[in-house]
C-alpha cells in the first residue's frame, strides 16, 4: 500500500480522534444550537459526498450502457439502503438526545449503545473511502488521487463533529474525559478498518466499482436521513442546521471539484 493511500485511510481517523479531544479543551457540554450546527453541518458534507465524489463517478462509468447507465447506480444505491436498514435493525444502539434504544432489546450500558449509533453510521464512511481508493489504485476507473483525497479530506472534515458531538456529552454524564476521549476515537477506528478491507479486495471490487461506488452512496444517505436530519431538526425550531447543511454541501462540492 503506499504512501498516499495509506494518508487517505488514515486522515478521516485524525478527524473523529481531533473532534474527541475536544472533550479536554472545553469545560461543559455543547450548546443545543452548537450541535445542530455541527450536525447540519456533517449531513451536507456527507449529501455532497455521496453525489459528487460516488454516484456521478458510478454513472460516469456506467455510460457505455447508454441510456441504461443509471441502473448500476440504481442497483448498488438501494443495497446500501437496505444492508443499513439491516444493520440498524440488528445492531443495539443509542442515539443522541434520547433515551430509547432501536435494534433488538439489549443489556449493553448507555455508554456503549451510544457509540455503537457512531460506529454503525461510520461503517459506510470507512467503505466510500475504501472503494474509491480502491478505483484510484486500479488505475482504469476516471477516479484521480485528487479526487480520492478530496472524498478524505471532507469525511474527515464532517468527522470532526461527530468526535466532539460523542466525547463531550459522554463527560457531561460523568465519565472521565480521558475515557470519553477513548471511547470518540473508538467509534472511528470502524472507518479505517472498513477503508483496508475493501483496498485488500480491491481485485473483486474494480468489475463492479459503479455499485460498489454507488453502495456506498446510499448507505451513507441513510445515516443523514435516518439519524443525522431528525437530530438536526428536534426540538425548538432553528435554522442553523440547515444554513450549516448548506455550507457544509457547498465546501465538499468544491473540494471535490478543486482537488479532482
Amino acid at each position: 500500500m503506499n504512501s498516499s493511500i495509506f494518508i487517505g485511510l488514515t486522515v478521516p481517523f485524525l478527524g473523529t480522534a481531533l473532534g474527541a479531544a475536544c472533550v479536554f479543551l472545553m469545560k461543559d457540554r455543547m450548546g443545543r444550537q452548537v450541535e445542530r450546527a455541527l450536525t447540519g453541518f456533517a449531513s451536507g458534507v456527507m449529501v455532497a459526498a455521496s453525489v459528487w465524489s460516488l454516484l456521478v463517478p458510478a454513472m460516469d462509468q456506467s455510460e457505455g450502457m447508454g441510456r441504461l447507465a443509471f441502473v448500476p447506480a440504481f442497483i448498488g444505491f438501494w443495497a446500501g439502503i437496505i444492508f443499513l436498514l439491516l444493520l440498524d435493525s440488528c445492531i443495539p444502539h443509542l442515539h443522541m438526545n434520547t433515551d430509547k434504544a432501536e435494534g433488538p432489546k439489549s443489556k449493553l450500558a448507555r455508554t456503549t449503545m451510544m457509540v455503537l449509533a457512531v460506529t454503525l453510521h461510520n461503517i459506510p464512511e470507512g467503505m466510500a473511502v475504501g472503494v474509491v481508493y480502491a478505483a484510484f489504485k486500479a488505475g482504469n476507473s476516471g477516479i484521480s488521487a485528487g479526487a480520492a483525497l478530496a472524498l478524505s479530506l471532507g469525511i474527515a472534515i464532517q468527522n470532526f463533529p461527530e468526535g466532539a458531538i460523542i466525547s463531550m456529552p459522554l463527560a457531561a454524564e460523568g465519565r472521565s474525559k480521558k475515557k470519553s476521549f477513548i471511547y470518540g476515537v473508538l467509534s472511528g477506528a470502524v472507518e479505517p478498518i472498513f477503508g483496508f478491507i475493501t483496498i485488500l479486495a480491491v481485485g473483486f471490487i474494480v468489475p463492479a466499482m459503479p455499485y460498489l461506488l454507488s453502495f456506498a452512496a446510499g448507505a451513507m444517505l441513510y445515516v443523514v436521513v435516518e439519524e443525522l436530519i431528525p437530530e438536526m431538526s428536534e426540538g425548538e425550531h432553528s435554522n442553523i442546521g440547515v444554513v450549516m447543511f448548506a455550507v457544509g454541501f457547498t465546501c465538499m462540492m468544491a473540494l471535490d471539484v478543486a482537488l479532482g
